[in-house]
Formats: structure tokens, sequence, C-alpha cells
């Protein structure tokens, strides 16, 4: 079981957001009883959610952080000053209720996040009813149970954690993440928070965190589509009283990395019907920039994700989808191999019967993908889904 580190407290409650009776929470809070060093990373669509917005301006201030609130449900997103208007009232109300149990947090040290369908305003009625049954359960909720209060259409919770023994003792990570659909992030309807108890400095935490972001979250893709309310945040409060010296700093960022990664596999394989994870590494590209061009292409074909649906080692789409790119190689060096087979190289396909090799390895969900596409440096990573009917039938009566 994942602890949740020193100095956080969790709340969840059911405000019914969707409307739909639903026994499960769709609304929760972390709580850092200590000002906590923040870091966020968003959605880089034009169209940002009003929480969004907030969050990045809190964040620009600098200022430590006391928690984060998330609902489900409700987007909150193309809602105008309306939508902005809601989001702070929401944090007025979890700042005065918690002020009313002896909690003393300004409504600007909170960090929004929501999720949902995009256009619908906040029912403002459920957030105040909401209220008493939120700021109560604080402190009783775990990190599952958080995980679950996040969820939309996911099929399961998605949770990571790691214990790190630094030079001046323990410190612990622990990790939530929200997301099966609507993911390419540059940041994709994903929702994602990290806390931790060392005590970072805040300029180092931030830094580290945009750095394991872009290694993760940022080369995930399930169906090429990049949403208005993507919020990653990481919270380090120091409640462990441990400070991270300059020597721990690569461990704990290693760590932190992990956490996210764990994350980021887990939204990839619980993508809306998907049944397999495509593990796509390019290598011998230019430069990185060039070998991420072509991982990218790949990876959002959507030939490629239903040749995998269907188990089919079709060389021809993935070949076509390096060549689109843009990436600038030569043909004749580019090399594919899947699941350990070689499938294409010097311009042709193999020799090999990789129909018959490839039909055990491609029933496994998790499936490798190499490219070389000379003798370069460059080198990237990209975890993709397959596209299967059952992302069509979700798709197709989401609002309904």
């Amino acid at each position: 079981m994942i602890q949740v580190p020193q100095g956080f407290r969790l709340a969840a409650a059911n405000a019914d957001f969707r409307g739909k009776k639903l026994k499960r929470n769709d609304l929760c809070l972390v709580l850092s009883d200590v000002p906590a060093n923040a870091a966020g990373v968003f959605t880089t669509n034009l169209f940002k959610a009003a929480p969004v917005l907030i969050s990045q301006e809190h964040l620009a201030s600098g200022a430590p952080m006391r928690g984060v609130l998330i609902n489900s449900g409700q987007a909150n997103a193309c809602t105008g000053d309306k939508g902005l208007e809601d989001c702070r009232a929401s944090l007025d109300m979890v700042a005065r209720a918690l002020c009313g149990q002896g909690t003393d947090i300004g409504a600007e040290t909170l960090l929004p996040a929501s999720t949902g369908v995009i256009g619908a305003h906040m029912d403002m009625e459920k957030w105040r009813a909401a209220m008493p049954a939120l700021t109560g359960s604080l402190g009783s909720i775990d990190l599952e149970g958080l995980a679950r209060a996040m969820m939309t259409t996911d099929a399961f919770p998605k949770m990571a954690g790691a214990v790190l023994e630094l030079e001046n003792g323990c410190v612990r990570l622990a990790g939530v993440a929200k997301g099966a659909g609507m993911i390419c992030p540059n940041m994709a309807t994903m929702l994602a928070l990290v806390m931790c108890d060392a005590a970072v400095p805040a300029g180092m935490w931030r830094a580290m965190f945009r750095r394991a972001a872009d290694a993760t979250f940022n080369r995930v893709s399930v169906d090429g589509d990049t949403s208005t309310n993507d919020s990653l945040f990481g919270l380090a409060n120091g409640a462990s009283g441990v400070s991270v010296r300059d020597g721990d700093l690569p461990r704990l960022e290693k760590a932190l990395t992990d956490v996210l990664g764990q994350l980021a596999y887990m939204l990839v394989k619980d993508g809306e019907g998907a049944t397999k994870v495509m593990h796509i590494h390019v290598s011998g590209a230019k430069n990185d920039a060039e070998a991420e061009k072509v991982a990218r292409a790949v990876g959002h074909s959507q030939l490629v994700k239903t040749a995998m649906f269907g188990r089919d080692p079709n060389w021809g789409r993935i070949v076509a989808a390096a060549g689109r790119s843009g990436a600038d190689f030569d043909p004749m060096e580019l090399k594919v191999t899947l699941c350990g087979v070689e499938l294409f190289s010097g311009g042709r396909p193999s020799d090999l019967d990789f129909d018959a090799l490839l039909e055990k390895p491609l029933e496994n969900v998790d499936i490798p993908l190499e490219i070389s596409l000379g003798s370069g440096t460059g080198k990237a990573r990209l975890l993709a889904s397959d596209l299967s009917t059952g992302y069509v039938t979700l798709n197709s009566d989401y609002r309904s």
C-alpha cells in the first residue's frame, strides 16, 4: 500500500456533479499542513479552462501553496468570465470551511483542477452542499480514495509512490492521476499530482518537475487530442524534516521521474477501449527533435493504432508514418523491429515469416517497437495506445 507522505491530508465527497446520482465521490482535496513549494505543468491548448488559468495565476506569485482542489464531472472550460468567478468562488468556499475548522488558509494558496464535459457551467449549489462532507472527511481518505474521486471514464485508479533514503533521512513521494481519453500531452483530459515530504528549494523543485514531466507525461499518446484542462501539480512540503542536499538532487529527480513514469504508463494502458501499449523507441536520428517527430507520427497514426488492435504487423503503415513525419533521414537506412522481429530494412520488407513469428507476441499488452533511422545520436521514446472499437463506443455517447 502506498503511504501518503507526511504532512498531507486527503478529503473527498460526492457532490453529484454529473447529476446521475452516482454513488462514488467526484470532489477531492489534497491539503498540506504546512506551506509547500509548488510546481505545475499545464495544457498548451489555447482554450485553457478556468481552473488552469487560476492555477497558473496562483503559481506565478511564487508563493508556497497549501493544497489542490479537484472536481470531476464539470470541466469549467470555455465558460468565460462566469467560469473564472465560479472557480474562485469554489476556492473561497473551501478556504472558509477549513478556517471554520481551525485551519487558517487563503483561497489564493489553493490550486484548482477540473475535468468533465467542456462548456458546462459549474453547479455552485452542489459545491455549497458538498462542503461539509468534503472538509469533514479530511484525513480519512487514502490515496486510492483520492484517485477514484478524480476519475471520469477511467477503468481503474492510478497511483504510484516511492520511498527514498537520502543523506539526511527518509522521504516519500506519492502520486495520483486520472485520464483515459483525450490524451496527448504537451499536456489532455489528464489531471495528476505528486506529493513529496522532502524540503526542496522552490526553484530546484520546479526545474526537476518540468524535466520529469517532459520525460514522462509529455511522451504519451492515446488519441492525439490535447484537452483544455491538463494539469500536473507537485507539492513538496518538507514535513519529513529532511532537507535535500545538492548531492541528493539527482536521486530525488530520478524517483520523481519514476513516479510520473508509472502514472503516465497507466494513462496509456487505460486509454479508452485500449488493449495495447506501444513502447516506441526511435534511435539513429540526426538529433532528438528529429527522432521525436518520427515517434509522434507513428504513435499518433490511426492506421498504426488500428493495426496493433488487430494484431497485424503492418510494417507499411509504420514506414509510411515515419516517412511523412517531417524528419530528415535516408529511407534506405530505416529499420523497423516489432517485438524483436525485424520487419523492414534497406528499403524493403524482411524475408522472415513475421506474421507467424508475431502471432503470439502481438497478443501481449506491451508491444515494443524499435525504429532506427541511421547512425545518428538522436533518440526519442513514446508510449501510445492502440485504437479499438471500444474507443468509438465510449466517445460517441460521452455526454449522454
